[in-house]
C-alpha cells in the first residue's frame, strides 16, 4: 500500500466517488501528464471546435477586450484559472504588453508540469512579461496571490471551463471567486454555446477516440497512484447531450460484473451495465450568459464571438 497517498484528496474523492450511487470521478483529476497531453491532442482534432473558436476570438479581439476594461486605471495584473497551455491566452498577454496595460501574468493550474511550462516558455515568447506561476486549487491559489499584489486583476477563466460545472454551481463558483476580488476587477469568462446536438456530441466523441483515451486515463490513474486494478478495457465511454438543458455529460459504462480492488483492500463493486459519471460539458444561449452574471453579482461589459457564433468570451465587471 502507497503509505504517501493514505490520506491524500485523490483518494479520498476517489473513494467517496466510487462508494457514492450512482459512481461518480471528479472531472479534476483528468489532468496528469499523459492526461494533459491527450487533452492537447483532443484540441487539435477536427471535431473539438472550441479551441479554435476561443483562439479566433483572442487572436482577433483581444485589444478590443482589453479596451473594453477601461475602468481600471495604470498597471493591473492578469490572472488565468486553469491556465492549460497558453497557446490562446498568448494573444491578450502580447496585446496588453503593446498597450503597456500589463506585464504580469499570474496563471493558476492543478497540473505543475503545465506551470512549469508556462514559466519556461512565455518569457522567451513576450520578452518582458513577469510570469508568477502558481500550482494548486483555483482558490487556494488566489488566497496566497492576495498576499503578492494588491493591483486591480483581469480574471481569464478560458476554455469554457465553466462548463465543467451544471449553471447551479457555476453561479456558486462566480460568487465566491468575487470574494478575492475588489470593485473594478474584471472576470473574461469563455463559454460554448448551444448549438446543433450533433455537432456537440462529435467534439466529445471523435473519430480518433482521443475524448475516449482521456476518460479512461483516469481510470489508469488510479491504478498507477492508488494501486487499483482498474481494467479500462472493461470500460466504455459514452457521452450525451440534452439540447433543453445544454448539459452534454459522458460516462464510463461498464462492460460487465466486475470488482475493482485498491491497494488498502478496498473492494469496488460494478454490475453490467452500471455508468460512472466522469464530467459536464454545460452549453448555454446569450440569455442563459447574461442571467448568470447577473445571478453572480457581475456586470455584463461586452460579449466576443468567432465568426461562426459557436463560442464567446464575456466581460464581466465586479
Amino acid at each position: 500500500m502507497n503509505t504517501t497517498l493514505v490520506d491524500s484528496p485523490f483518494r479520498t474523492d476517489v473513494l467517496q466517488g466510487l462508494s457514492a450511487s450512482p459512481k461518480y470521478l471528479l472531472s479534476k483529476y483528468f489532468y496528469d501528464a499523459r492526461g494533459d497531453e491527450l487533452f492537447g491532442q483532443i484540441m487539435r482534432c477536427p471535431e473539438y471546435y472550441l479551441t479554435r473558436a476561443e483562439a479566433e476570438i483572442l487572436s482577433l479581439q483581444s485589444g478590443a477586450i482589453l479596451e473594453r476594461c477601461g475602468g481600471m486605471q495604470g498597471s493591473f495584473d492578469i490572472v488565468e484559472l486553469g491556465a492549460g497551455d497558453g497557446s490562446k491566452t498568448v494573444f491578450l498577454l502580447r496585446e496588453a504588453l503593446r498597450m503597456q496595460g500589463s506585464g504580469r501574468y499570474y496563471p493558476i493550474d492543478i497540473s505543475p508540469g503545465i506551470i512549469n511550462y508556462l514559466s519556461q516558455t512565455l518569457s522567451t515568447k513576450l520578452p518582458g512579461l513577469e510570469v508568477h506561476g502558481l500550482a494548486g486549487e483555483y482558490f487556494a491559489m488566489l488566497e496566497q496571490m492576495q498576499a503578492l499584489t494588491e493591483s486591480p486583476k483581469l480574471v481569464l477563466f478560458l476554455g469554457a471551463t465553466v462548463g465543467n460545472m451544471l449553471p447551479e454551481e457555476a453561479a456558486e463558483f462566480f460568487q465566491q471567486l468575487k470574494t478575492y476580488l475588489r470593485p473594478g476587477d474584471y472576470l473574461l469568462v469563455g463559454f460554448d454555446l448551444k448549438k446543433n446536438p450533433q455537432t456537440i456530441l462529435d467534439a466529445y466523441n471523435d473519430k480518433e477516440g482521443l475524448t475516449k483515451a482521456f476518460n479512461l486515463n483516469l481510470l489508469q490513474r488510479i491504478n498507477r497512484e492508488l494501486g487499483a486494478d482498474f481494467k479500462p478495457g472493461q470500460f466504455e465511454h459514452f457521452p450525451v447531450y440534452d439540447p433543453l438543458s445544454g448539459s452534454c455529460k459522458s460516462y464510463l459504462i461498464s462492460r460487465c460484473s466486475q470488482r475493482v480492488i485498491f491497494d488498502d483492500d478496498t473492494v469496488i463493486e460494478f454490475e453490467r451495465d452500471e455508468p460512472i459519471y466522469m464530467e459536464v460539458s454545460q452549453k448555454y444561449s446569450k440569455t442563459e450568459i447574461q442571467a448568470l452574471a447577473l445571478k453572480a453579482g457581475y456586470e455584463p461589459v461586452d460579449a466576443f464571438f468567432d465568426c461562426r457564433h459557436q463560442f464567446t468570451d464575456v466581460l464581466w465587471r465586479v
